[in-house]
């Protein structure tokens, strides 16, 4: 467990879930006793509020910071303490947090006035962090955009979804992080803290969702564009079985015609029976297809798909 007294006399304790029992005398008020006892089994985002009997705010749970896309367990999360005076965090690890310059940010939450700014402080270069990871999510849905259109094929649609997938990974993560910002604002924890550290935070969560709903808008539209696509594919493969039948229909109707076995068929009997029943064969197909094109029931099945075309 580490204990840090910032020059601007506030307490920033860092420890591990095994030195929960050495928090005890530590902290400052009764309330932090039924925290600990709490978060010793949670695994999941939570968050609460209270207010001592003194007068003191605390703001106080826990947030998942990390999440694996591909396995529901695979997290990393922490728990918090936070008051005017004191910031606890256990099983924080710094070292899975990345692109934070570590040494640099822990100097700068040692200058922040008091423990809600330092708090606060963390959270938005934790949220900047975030919004690289976000920036290559963005990336990511650019190049499935663009793969659409050149290459519309089954596994397209299954890397869509994969897409959407991650961003309600992403979305599930920053929702807590939004409550935690509502929670602060709602008993005005926030009011010690001088500056911009609060509004920027504020921001960069802002940001962060902003963008998401607009990543997710942006798949929706994806979605309902291969819905389409989907959609006249099939009524296009239907409707060219339904030609090609049709089309065939003469040729079954003489096969099954003269493929019977009756005892009197006149045909069997005639010397250009064979040659003629071709050439009715043929003339018939050929009315057949006729009719149905002038109809304009054959539609663009003759015709080849385009290459980087959606439909034609």
């Amino acid at each position: 467990m580490i204990t840090y007294r910032t020059p601007t006399n506030w307490t920033w304790i860092q420890a591990k879930q095994k030195e929960i029992e050495q928090l005890t005398p530590i902290l400052e008020h009764e309330s932090s006793i039924d925290w600990l006892q709490q978060i010793q089994n949670n695994k999941t985002n939570c968050l609460r509020v209270s207010i001592t009997p003194d007068g003191k705010k605390v703001v106080k749970g826990t947030l998942i910071y990390k999440q694996s896309f591909e396995e529901e367990h695979d997290v990393k999360f922490f728990h918090f303490y936070v008051t005017t005076d004191q910031w606890v965090t256990i099983d924080l690890d710094w070292d899975t947090l990345k692109h934070i310059d570590l040494q640099l940010l822990q100097s700068q939450i040692s200058q922040t006035t008091n423990a809600v700014e330092g708090f606060m402080l963390f959270i938005a270069e934790w949220m900047n962090a975030w919004l690289v990871e976000i920036d290559r999510f963005e990336e990511d849905l650019k190049t499935l955009i663009w793969s659409i259109r050149k290459r519309n094929e089954t596994s397209i649609l299954e890397l869509v979804y994969l897409r959407r997938h991650e961003l309600l990974v992403w979305k599930s993560l920053l929702i807590p992080v939004k409550e935690l910002k509502m929670a602060i604002e709602e008993v005005n924890l926030h009011e010690p803290c001088e500056g911009r550290i609060f509004p920027m935070t504020c921001k960069r969560i802002e940001r962060a969702l902003t963008l998401l709903q607009e990543y997710e808008h942006e798949l929706d539209s994806i979605i309902n564009l291969e819905e389409v696509i989907s959609s006249h594919r099939g009524n296009e493969i239907t409707k060219t079985l339904t030609v090609i039948t049709t089309v065939f229909t003469p040729i079954m109707a003489f096969g099954a015609l003269w493929g019977m076995n009756f005892k009197h068929m006149p045909e069997l009997e005639w010397t250009w029976g064979y040659p003629l029943s071709i050439v009715m064969i043929v003339i018939s197909t050929v009315l057949l297809y006729a009719y149905l094109r002038i109809k304009g029931w054959t539609g663009d099945l003759l015709k080849g798909k385009k290459r980087g075309s959606f439909f034609k």
